[in-house]
């Protein structure tokens, strides 16, 4: 993985070559991350994972047409068929009327915010491997767990560069460390499964292993003998885990995409109630030690702290440049991308708190990998 001057450096290079080889305009990205993880079961160690990779991704414009590419072959040899074969398929592509970089004079200017989104606090196995055994240890000593399903710990580092011919050359580095662990309450047909996981962008700031392993037991616990309620109307208190899934499915009906597509079920309601009075959402991208908090999006546009919602009221649309072109807005600053493809609108931006700004908002990142060996998401290339 490239320091973050050398995949700067890497970026900017790549969209020179791209320029010179006939391209009116072009953006390229690197990615580079590399994780660590160990997983144990029934007090025995069962796996440990290493893994590292890049990948670096051009895109390039021959007036309205574009094409992009990517690969993960560095040489000098490879970079350059990859720019002739980028600028060959946009002169063959269709012309797209809203294709484009972000408007140079939006694009972010440095220094950029501190986010603090780097520890360098790197535990090797045997830590990883005894956090993962307190976890699991904590949840099998809930009365009531019979069985585990595992526990495991990682840690992971990743980082990305973005430059564009419009101006923009940007680079951040950022981590993560995450304890999980899952088990079994029960017995027979009446089993039931759960499980808890907490990670952070800094090892100081994850719950202990204990704390991690005891919410996992109580939630399994939780399940068993479950009532049958009788008919009527009841409030209802969601579960944080449900909560959050809630509020992803409100930040795609406000992507831009999902608006100019007029697919969204919100499509009319800009600036119209559509919670009770008194809900606010807020997106605080640059929230210290933000799991998703960013210094600037996939586009190399600035970021800022923005209400959705306030007082139950639709504020805003989430756009990147190509969807906001088609509204007639400005770009949002929402923009998310990977090595492959052009950017897309962040689907996945934001949290609810009923009268307050959000304490904890999970922001867009341009390159967010956490790795956790129980979870079926080991990272995201947005």
């Amino acid at each position: 993985m490239l320091s973050v001057e050398q995949a700067r450096d890497s970026a900017q290079s790549l969209v020179e070559q791209a320029r010179r080889a006939g391209a009116d305009a072009a953006d390229a990205v690197y990615i580079g991350s590399k994780s660590q993880g160990v997983q144990v079961r029934l007090g025995e160690l069962e796996h440990v994972d290493f893994s590292e990779g890049e990948d670096v991704g051009l895109r390039v414009f021959v007036g309205q047409q574009s094409a992009s590419v990517s690969t993960s072959d560095f040489s000098n040899e490879a970079l350059s068929a990859l720019v002739e074969r980028a600028v060959a398929m946009a002169r063959e592509a269709p012309e797209d009327p809203y294709a484009g970089l972000a408007p140079a004079q939006l694009i972010a200017r440095g220094p950029f915010p501190d986010i603090d989104a780097e520890d360098r606090s790197a535990p090797g196995p045997q830590e990883l491997r005894e956090s993962a055994l307190a976890a699991e240890r904590a949840a099998r000593a809930v009365e009531g767990v019979t069985n585990s399903s595992g526990g495991s710990a990682g840690r992971s580092a990743s980082t990305m560069a973005l430059a564009t011919s419009s101006g923009f050359s940007g680079a951040s580095r950022s981590t993560g460390h995450s304890i999980s662990v899952s088990v079994i309450a029960g017995e027979g047909p009446t089993m039931q499964r759960d499980g808890a996981w907490h990670g952070a962008r800094h090892l100081s700031d994850v719950d202990a292993p204990e704390i991690v392993g005891r919410l996992a037991g109580d939630r399994a616990i939780a399940k068993l003998n479950p009532g049958k309620p009788q008919p009527g109307r009841y409030p209802i208190l969601f579960d944080p885990r449900v909560a959050g899934s809630l509020v992803t499915h409100f930040a795609a009906s406000i992507s831009g995409g999902s608006i100019a597509r007029k697919a969204s079920f919100l499509l009319s309601k800009l600036g119209e109630r559509i919670f009770a009075d008194g809900v606010r959402i807020v997106d605080d991208p640059l929230r210290p030690r933000g799991l998703r908090s960013r210094a600037f999006d996939g586009e190399g546009l600035p970021v800022a702290r923005m209400d959705f919602v306030s007082d139950g009221i639709l504020r805003t649309w989430t756009a990147e440049s190509a969807s906001a072109r088609q509204l007639g807005i400005q770009p949002t600053g929402h923009a998310v991308r990977g090595a492959g493809g052009a950017p897309g609108p962040d689907r996945a931006t934001c949290s609810s708190r009923r009268g307050t700004a959000l304490g904890r908002s999970f922001s867009p990142a341009i390159r967010k990998r956490s790795w956790s060996p129980n979870s079926s998401d080991r990272g995201s290339t947005t």
